[in-house]
């Protein structure tokens, strides 16, 4: 291709699109489905202290949306603003957050109100934003520059814009070989629902024993947790990992470990030992509890999820064997296809549940105390929306966030065109600067079409701190649901686990 079809094409390319849709496309989605989402989850707030003769008392907690930025003058009014007058006044660029809170009394829904639960900055240019649409003549006309990308937020007067976060996949086995140590084949899951992110090991010891860590259980006999969740005979798990004659001597060794398990609920009581839980009638529940919540939470937390959970488990013995056999090669962690990008929304979505949260304490705690006054409080005067617009504008403010991350949010570098477009797209490992990781350091072919091959910065942070290629495209199109693709699949001959 010559060098003017080539220049032809790119500026084609532009007329349709932005070096900021991924942001702007990210915080649009955040906006109509991740706030939701974290609603849904909560779903309602059940207070443990009742008023007097009330039985049965919770509040719900419905839709929830977002306005455009206003501001609050001293006088107590409110109107419209937009960012050039945020910038010059110090201001921030939010609107309010609102939510239908609801008082459902002996099954009856009532007392519905609309409750501004808090402010949220809003991203230049997005749905949200009253320069979304304007043509170049108006944008000139209301003070902004016609061709700022967007793409970021005003906090205090000041320009921030979130970084591209690289992490690595989750809800995927990824299999390594270890050099020394006695678990010389391992395998990592990062479980992840919204709501956990948890850590899981797969370890194969030289003996053939497969032992499987997460949160405080370490060193568990895969064996002994398959009869956990429910498999408990030996025939159905060797069936689950493979009926084929070279898995046979280490399936028999990791069932012998298990030997003495006929039952689901003695397996349970084993785990809870390992618990350290010393009254035996709590350990069932205890493990019960360990394992619905905490165990592969991105398959469900349900006594219901148990069985898949046993067979996602069985796969992934399947593979960690198979490694141990050399039929499969370890993961390669720096292949992109084992990498996900976590654009604004999704880290705002973070931020925003694990802030929602915290307000739902808070108004839990503000309900109970004006309930032992005895009468059923107002709504609005339980929710306290400062404490989740303190949160969302502080971690924005000082890129502090939840995770212990640090330098999520970063000010604007406005030192020329370029460097602004080149900051918004912007991509930082979480790796530490100071250790060597040499391999994550590496371009590696399959950064080709997706990174910059050569800008990134010299000294520790080389390597860590990426550029995304100049027609690189991030997906941020809203999740299709698992039943569309149950009923795809089943549609293709597939048959639904019972």
């Amino acid at each position: 291709m010559d060098k003017e079809t080539s220049q032809f094409l790119l500026k084609k390319y532009f007329d349709y699109h932005s070096f900021t849709d991924h942001n702007i496309k990210s915080f649009n989605k955040f906006i109509k489905f991740g706030m939701q989402r974290v609603v849904n989850e909560v779903g309602e707030i059940i207070p443990d202290i009742l008023p007097i003769g009330v039985r049965d008392l919770k509040i719900k907690l419905g839709k929830i949306w977002v306005e455009k930025p206003i501001v609050k003058e001293a006088d107590g009014s409110r109107r419209e603003v937009h960012p050039i007058e945020a910038r010059l006044r110090n201001l921030t660029y939010e609107a309010p957050i609102l939510l239908e809170m609801s008082i459902v009394q002996g099954g009856e829904e009532k007392d519905k109100q609309v409750i501004q639960v808090g402010s949220l900055p809003i991203m230049l240019h997005s749905d949200n934003c009253y320069l979304n649409g304007l043509t170049r003549d108006e944008l000139i006309d209301i003070g902004e520059d016609p061709d700022d990308p967007g793409g970021y937020f005003i906090i205090n007067g000041t320009e921030r814009v979130v970084v591209i976060v690289e992490d690595l996949v989750t809800n995927k086995l990824l299999v390594d070989v270890q050099k020394t140590g006695t678990y010389p084949y391992v395998g990592k899951i990062f479980s992840e629902d919204g709501q956990y992110n948890i850590p899981h090991t797969l370890e194969k010891a030289k003996d053939g024993t497969v032992y499987v860590s997460f949160t405080k259980l370490q060193k568990i006999p895969f064996a002994l947790l398959m009869k956990a969740l429910g498999m408990t005979k030996d025939k159905d798990i060797i069936e689950a990992i493979s009926t084929e004659s070279k898995f046979s001597s280490d399936l028999y060794i990791n069932l012998y470990e298990a030997s003495g398990m006929k039952k689901s609920a003695n397996a349970l009581e084993a785990i809870g030992k390992t618990m350290g839980i010393m009254i035996p009638e709590k350990r069932i529940e205890r493990a019960e509890e360990m394992i619905d919540r905490f165990f592969l939470p991105h398959i469900g937390h349900t006594p219901e999820s148990r069985m898949l959970k046993a067979l996602f488990l069985a796969r992934a013995v399947k593979k960690l064997l198979l490694l141990s056999y050399g039929e499969v090669e370890p993961d390669d962690k720096d292949h992109y296809a084992n990498k996900r990008l976590r654009l604004s929304g999704d880290l705002l979505e973070n931020l925003f549940r694990f802030s929602f949260r915290m307000l739902v304490g808070d108004a839990k705690y503000n309900f109970e105390r004006l309930v032992k006054r005895g009468r059923i409080p107002n709504l609005q005067s339980v929710v306290r929306s400062q404490l989740l617009t303190s949160r969302l504008r502080s971690a924005l403010a000082t890129g502090e966030w939840i995770g212990d991350r640090h330098g999520i949010s970063q000010h604007l570098d406005r030192l020329n065109y370029y460097a602004t477009i080149s900051h918004i797209r912007r991509v930082v490992s979480l790796l530490t600067a100071s250790r060597e990781n040499f391999e994550a350091r590496d371009l590696h072919p399959t950064h080709w079409g997706r990174l910059c091959t050569s800008e990134t910065p010299e000294g520790v942070n080389v390597g860590l701190r990426k550029n995304l290629a100049i027609t690189c495209e991030i997906s941020t199109e809203p999740e299709v649901s698992d039943e569309d693709i149950v009923s795809k699949l089943q549609k293709a001959g597939l048959k639904r686990v019972k």
